[in-house]
Parts: C-alpha cells; structure tokens; sequence
C-alpha cells in the first residue's frame, strides 16, 4: 500500500457521561432528547430514543450497585446515530433470557426495560459478568436504517477524568485503498496531561490522521509527529488491518497498549518509548495475524493492560462499541483519562 487518501470511516466525538444517582433518568431523557434533535430525527423517534434512556437509567437505579450513562452522536462514513450506553459494576444478571422478555422484573434483573430497548432501537445488546457488572448497548440511526455490515467493524469509547468535561484520549479510523479489500488505519491518541489543553492535543491529532495521506503505520506516526510539533504532545498507535493479507502492523510512541486476540489468546503489539510531537524516535513497526473472529483492541494508559480475553466470555461477538465500553468498565483506571478503540474481523 502506497500513499492515497483514505475515507473517515468513524472517531471519537463528544460522550456525555451521566453518574447514577437520583435525577438520573431526567437528565438523560433531556440530553438524549437533544442529541437525536440535533441529527433532525422527527418527534416519535425522539420519544423513543428518549424511552430507551429513561429505561437504562431506571434499571440502574434500581438493580445496579453503581453505574453511569454514556450518550453521543456516532457517525460512520456519511450515517449518524444516537448511541445510548449503560455501564454498571453489579451485581451482574444470572439469566439474561429472562431479562430480556417484558414483563419479568426483580433484583438481579434489568427488569421490563431490556424488552422495550431491544424492540425501539436499530441495534442493541447486553453483556453480564456474574458479580462483575452489565453493558447494555442501543443505537438508533438517523434515518431508521443500520448500515451493510463491513467485513471489520469498529468502535470505541472515551471518558475524562473525574472533575473534567473533555478528555485528552481520542481515536479514529480511516480505509486505505490496496490490493484485494484494502484495509483500516486505526489512530489511538493520548494527549499528555488532562483536561482542555489535551483535548486539544488529541483533536490535533485526530485531524492529522484525516489529512495524512501516508499508509503504512510508521510513516503516519511521522505525519503526527511533525503536525503536533509546539504542542505537549501524546502517547500515539497507529496500526493497519489488511484486509487481504489477515496481519495488522502497529507503529506507535508512548504508553499506548495494543493486542489481537483470537479466541483466549492474545498477541501483544508493542509501541516504542517516546512523546509524538516531542521526542520521536525511529519507528519500528510490529505485526500480528488478523484472521476472521479475531479482535484489535487499542487503548491508553487509562486502562490497565492486564485484562485477558478470557476474561470476557462472550464479549468479543458483540458489537465494538459494546466490547470497548465492557473493557473500559471493568479495566479503567479510575483516577485517569481513559480511551479505548476495537476492530472486530467478523466470522466468514
């Protein structure tokens, strides 16, 4: 693969992040409200976009030991959605089944909620670890229609450090053209520091990664090193799913963790010491098989790197946005920015 352009095919973007607690369930029936009037959806969709909201906030309330909501706009190429996200550390669900059918309701349980969001959203889905904490996963696009699934999806999630409103981790993903199906470029940034002024790092970042024509991994980094140039800099990855050769290649500086697992093994994808923008040095790039079924997950040093795939059964079948908010939930470190971004190869 060469140098071309590439067309955006996802990225961060703002997330309003909702801790549980008694005003819950109004504040985000507003903000959600107001995310789906913003893509112009007509009334009856808000009100049901609204309703799912309200129901993953009442359900924390009631059967969640703590818990929040994470609410945004996602875009993937051309198409929009409200995505709604309910994060929870337990008690978990002992049959999700049940759950899932209205009508059935008690401690353990989501309760009558999860029927009513499987049947109002596009999408949705749940996953549970028994003592652990639940994710549950709705979206619904603009014009009432998911997109053709592509033969590897992605997705991911940022959350700022308690006390900020933005935070300085962001990712991004972009197709590069090629022999056969071509293939991704996945950024995972973490500006240094919290707060605005890595916000603002890491939106630098991300518009280099747009702009770059370059597509081998190394050579987009140097992109990014030279853009960021005057700024504090970030901690920055940059790998290459090829779709026809089934490898992913990742050239990266600073505490940026990167694996591929397949099933319960996981192949760790190293990044070298060094600040983009500050202090580069020569990129190396490492690489791992890619095949069908397999997961790339990225993500900073929010997170701890210790988490195995085995860890989460039955995660790496769901959606990407629904396996990164789980691998957020369970491994974030709590008093850091976190930000994580998933490619999931679907099954041939």
């Amino acid at each position: 693969m060469g140098s071309v352009s590439g067309t955006l095919v996802s990225e961060a973007g703002d997330v309003h992040w909702l801790r549980s607690d008694i005003a819950l369930a109004a504040a985000a029936r507003r903000q959600a409200g107001q995310l789906a009037r913003g893509l112009c959806m007509p009334e009856d969709r808000v009100a049901q976009v609204e309703l799912c909201v309200t129901e993953m906030a009442t359900n924390l309330l009631k059967h969640a030991d703590d818990g929040s909501l994470a609410l945004r706009v996602v875009r993937a190429r051309d198409r929009a959605a409200v995505e709604c996200l309910s994060l929870d550390n337990g008690p978990g669900i002992d049959d999700v089944q049940r759950a899932l059918r209205d009508g059935t309701s008690g401690a353990g349980s989501l309760g009558i909620g999860m029927g009513a969001i499987g049947r109002l959203a596009d999408s949705s889905g749940i996953h549970t670890l028994r003592g652990r904490g639940t994710v549950v996963h709705a979206r619904f696009w603009a014009d009432g229609q998911a997109p053709a699934p592509a033969p590897v999806l992605t997705g991911g999630l940022t959350r700022p450090i308690s006390g900020e409103q933005v935070c300085g981790d962001t990712w991004a993903v972009r197709t590069v053209a090629g022999p056969g199906a071509g293939g991704l470029l996945v950024l995972m940034c973490d500006g240094l520091g919290h707060g605005p002024l890595a916000a603002a790092v890491g939106d630098r970042a991300r518009s280099a990664f747009r702009d770059s024509r370059e597509t081998s991994p190394a050579a987009v980094l140097q992109d990014l090193h030279r853009d960021l140039r005057g700024t504090r800099g970030a901690a920055v990855a940059i790998a290459l799913i090829d779709f026809a050769g089934q490898r992913v290649r990742l050239s990266g500086a600073g505490n940026i963790a990167a694996s591929v697992g397949n099933g319960d093994t996981r192949s760790v994808l190293l990044s070298m010491p060094g600040i983009v923008g500050v202090q580069l040095p020569r990129p190396r790039t490492f690489e791992a098989a890619f095949q069908p079924g397999a997961a790339l997950v990225m993500h900073s040093d929010g997170l701890s790197d210790r988490w195995k795939p085995a860890d989460f059964p039955g995660l790496f079948g769901q959606d990407p946005s629904l396996v990164a908010a789980q691998i957020l939930n369970q491994a974030a470190v709590r008093r850091d920015d976190a930000g994580i971004v998933v490619a999931l190869s679907r099954q041939s």
